[in-house]
């Protein structure tokens, strides 16, 4: 949003110029009132009530729920009963999911009887399946139908539909036999079958199934619009991927939340309150805390090595550092592989002997680091480490090459378990991952220490 259009819209705002207002604002796309509305979000009610009914619902449905909800409370009620009514039935059950329950309740009693029912059909699904997503407006023929009454009937009924781009062919019983795209029937003989053209061959989404299902789907089809039906295949509504584009943004913040070791937010940073900011973090702190006390244990454990040999001490920063962050690279990819859909359960085999050669190279790359920089710093100054240096350095190399080996597996089978056990995969975040391998990765460091060191320094 150009900083003068705001200076313009500010302009008008004070002087209490609706008319002026309205004007200008109609004179702006969809898009550019949502950025108005984020810059100056004081006047957002303003905005909303000022535009047509048509125009401030398309602008309503577009913004998020922190600046809806701020709306909803400053906004007239005839005007909000009249965008609540004109809502999309999907993204008004999105708010509604939103809203607290006596408001929801208030809202649905408004509403008139058909969308009441639509409503409540809705809302009766969980909140995280595909039925959420759907909207009961869209073109269904049926499969005697001539060309001719399809294109009539879209042209009678296709302003109240969700898409227009695909045509839904059911039978009496309303069992989805066929989806068509426009073009075909465009360009279809006006006299000919609607039945002619379907081959029964279509994507379907199930109702109750998970909206991360649905998200994968549109992916690897390419489709404007999915069709959704219930277990007797019969037709209940249809997804659109605007829908879709919404709901796989808030997947992707909340594995990122989650990767990063938090809950994830309900609202953007700015508008959460410092107590439910404290709220989702500390958990997850507290339980890496518990496990970092392992490491003081593993540590206790092997307090009469390093009381032997305290040069080994000053490597083990280097060990746990190399094995939690090979982790993390690994877990980090896997997710992003989960949620891409590259990478499902039935391929942990190919994973693990992917990750176990792959961390082995890796390993050897940092151990050969590590080795040269002992060698290094014994040229330099070799009473640092001294007779007993390629010892040191052999027990690093070493060390290094098994525990960025044990990160890489661990990193990357810990997503793969965590979704064969029905839990979301980002809850093995790179903290987790690498708390894990802290602790491990300290035991195979003073293991090999053991090996290569015992009789000579320990």
């Amino acid at each position: 949003m150009e900083e003068m259009v705001v200076e313009e819209i500010q302009e008008l705002l004070e002087k209490e110029n609706d008319k002026a207002l309205k004007q200008y604002l109609d004179q702006l796309n969809i898009s550019d009132v949502e950025q108005l509305i984020d810059e100056l979000p004081q006047y957002a009610a303003k905005f909303i009530e000022t535009l047509s009914i048509n125009r401030a619902v398309n602008v309503f449905r577009i913004l998020d729920f922190p600046t809806q909800e701020r709306i909803i409370k400053k906004l007239s009620g005839n005007k909000l009963n009249q965008i609540i009514k004109d809502l999309p039935p999907d993204d008004r059950t999105a708010l509604f999911s939103e809203l607290k329950g006596d408001v929801v309740k208030k809202m649905i009693t408004l509403l008139p009887p058909q969308e009441r029912n639509e409503s409540l059909t809705l809302l009766g699904y969980n909140e995280y399946s595909i039925g959420r997503l759907m909207t009961p407006d869209y073109i269904a023929v049926k499969p005697e139908w001539s060309i001719a009454r399809v294109l009539a009937h879209i042209r009678r009924y296709g302003k109240n539909s969700e898409t227009i781009d695909v045509v839904y062919v059911i039978d009496k019983e309303g069992v989805l036999l066929d989806d068509i795209r426009i073009r075909e029937v465009l360009l279809a003989d006006p006299e000919a079958i609607i039945g002619e053209l379907t081959d029964r061959r279509f994507i379907a989404l199930k109702a109750n199934d998970p909206q991360e299902d649905a998200i994968n789907i549109f992916r690897m089809n390419n489709r404007v619009a999915l069709p959704v039906v219930d277990e007797n295949n019969i037709l209940l509504g249809i997804v659109t991927v605007d829908d879709i584009l919404w709901i796989a943004n808030e997947e992707y913040t909340e594995d990122m939340h989650k990767i990063g070791g938090t809950e994830a937010l309900d609202e953007p940073y700015l508008d959460t309150s410092i107590f439910n900011l404290v709220k989702k973090r500390v958990g997850w702190l507290a339980i890496l805390m518990v496990g970092e006390m392992l490491t003081a244990t593993a540590m206790g454990f092997f307090e009469g090595q390093i009381h032997k040999a305290t040069v080994l001490a000053l490597f083990i920063p280097l060990i746990i550092s190399c094995g939690g962050n090979s982790g993390s690279q690994a877990s980090t990819l896997i997710i992003q592989a989960m949620a891409l859909g590259e990478v499902t359960i039935k391929d942990w085999w190919r994973v693990m002997n992917r990750e176990i050669t792959s961390g082995f190279l890796l390993g050897l790359c940092l151990g050969l680091i590590g080795f040269l920089r002992i060698f290094v710093w014994h040229v330099a100054a070799p009473n640092v480490y001294g007779e007993h240096w390629i010892l040191i350095a052999a027990t690093i190399s070493v060390s290094l090459i098994f525990v960025v080996l044990w990160g890489s597996l661990s990193g990357s089978m810990l997503p793969i378990l965590l979704k064969k056990l029905g839990a979301d995969p980002a809850t093995s975040s790179a903290p987790f991952v690498a708390t894990l391998v802290d602790v491990t990765g300290l035991i195979i460091y003073f293991s090999f220490a053991v090996l290569f060191l015992k009789g000579v320094l320990l």
